[in-house]
């Protein structure tokens, strides 16, 4: 029982990299490309008063840690990473990105109250 259901949670988090991939990449590519500011700096689902400013950093968040991701299915795909190894990278990724862009929301509307 134990060996389907730890089957399951790795196919799981497998198929779950390539939409993760996805929406981190095409944020980058919202914010760098085509200027889009409305999702740079999130709190409450709100953008910072000064996106503009904060925009580099959350493209620079979103396009690693998307690049990454991609970079870890192509070598999953390849075989060559061991589970141990990719699921190390992808968890460690996912985690990174979500406090980086928790911390950098916070601080960008933190700023911008006082001013």
């Amino acid at each position: 029982m134990f060996q389907y259901a730890n089957l399951a949670l790795t196919w799981l988090l497998f198929l779950a990299l390539f939409p993760i991939a996805f929406f981190w990449l095409r944020r980058a590519w919202r914010i760098g490309v085509r200027r889009d500011f409305s999702e740079v700096a999130l709190k409450g689902g709100e953008p910072p008063p000064d996106a503009v400013r904060w925009a580099p950093y959350e493209m620079a968040i979103s396009g690693i840690a998307g690049t990454i991701i991609a970079v870890t299915i192509v070598w999953i795909l390849v075989g060559a990473m061991p589970y141990e190894q990719w699921t190390a990278v992808a968890g460690s990724t996912i985690w990174c990105k979500f406090m980086a862009s928790f911390a950098l929301g916070r601080h960008a509307h933190a700023l911008a109250a006082r001013r």
